[in-house]
């Protein structure tokens, strides 16, 4: 497959807790109608409509935390690991995970509140849309947490939650019907890199491109250039090929501008404008890429080009 093709293309992986595929390798997840029983609050038929105007769709990175909100469901957590073999020894963190992989505490993921952070601000209470997707949320307890595990929201902000959902904590809650968890240096690791490119050079630039994004995208994922810088970040390997190459040409990242595109029209279009400059003549080269974010899932309109300002 030649460049061009694998831009545009994406390809399945075998499930979406494992370490987060490179971008256009993540599988586009399948859109999910709301459960009425699994213990959500209610969504209204204007929120559930796909394209109605109000919705605030999110698309966002961060960690995702799960507390007890009551001291009884602290208990009956710990009543449920009393009743398991081979916890003896286990850090907190471990018996957390052990404890809600297991199908028979399915009633504890329930309970739990799920919390969204981004650089470690609380930022969102989760609850799924379909009752099934209770495991994605259990999937994101680690065993074995590290500073670069991260977890991409893809779902609605909805209003926010009552005090007592949380112990106190007011933020909004979001109807999530997608959840990937990730190691952010497996992701580096897994993006393929160009042909003439050295392997341990190009995984570096990288790495520090995701760094730079990560700062830049520091946001709730919910505006138009939110969801389409974190979409990009996280689904687009040839973002990080434009900028291994800058580099090689004695380029710094300087600026990452969102426009609404002149392609705009029943559509929400973005350009995403990356511009370089030249460390030695301060020359500025501007590159771009054209997301729609329209719906709950972005998807890439145009393929990175050469951007000029009119």
């Amino acid at each position: 497959m030649d460049q061009s093709a694998a831009e545009s293309s994406q390809a399945s992986v075998p499930s979406s807790n494992a370490a987060l595929a490179p971008a256009a390798l993540i599988p586009a997840p399948t859109r999910r109608e709301p459960c009425p029983t699994c213990g959500s609050p209610p969504v209204s038929t204007e929120m559930s409509t796909p394209h109605a105007s109000s919705i605030d769709w999110v698309y966002a990175i961060g960690r995702i935390d799960a507390r007890f909100p009551r001291i009884s469901v602290d208990k009956e957590f710990l009543q449920a690991a009393a009743r398991m073999p081979g916890t003896s020894g286990l850090n907190d963190t471990q018996l957390r995970h052990q404890v809600l992989s297991e199908d028979e505490n399915n009633y504890l993921l329930r309970q739990l509140c799920w919390v969204f952070t981004v650089h470690g601000l609380d930022t969102y209470i989760l609850t799924p849309r379909d009752s099934a997707d209770l495991r994605l949320l259990a999937q994101t307890v680690r065993q074995d947490p590290g500073p670069g595990d991260l977890d991409i929201v893809i779902g609605m902000k909805g209003p926010p939650a009552p005090p007592h959902m949380c112990n106190g904590l007011v933020v909004p809650i979001v109807f999530f019907d997608q959840i990937y968890s990730f190691d952010r240096d497996a992701l580096i690791k897994e993006l393929p890199k160009p042909d003439t490119a050295d392997a341990k050079t190009f995984h570096k630039a990288a790495a520090n491109l995701f760094d730079q994004l990560r700062l830049l995208s520091e946001n709730m994922g919910t505006s138009s250039g939110a969801r389409a810088c974190n979409y990009l970040t996280a689904r687009y390997p040839r973002l990080y090929h434009a900028y291994a190459e800058a580099l090689a040409r004695d380029e710094s990242l300087s600026a990452v501008d969102v426009r609404r595109s002149s392609l705009s029209g029943s559509r929400e279009i973005v350009d995403v404008v990356f511009s370089f400059t030249n460390r030695r003549t301060d020359v500025v080269s501007k590159q771009f890429v054209r997301v729609d974010v329209s719906d709950e899932f972005p998807f890439l309109v145009t393929k990175m080009s050469p951007y000029f300002d009119c």
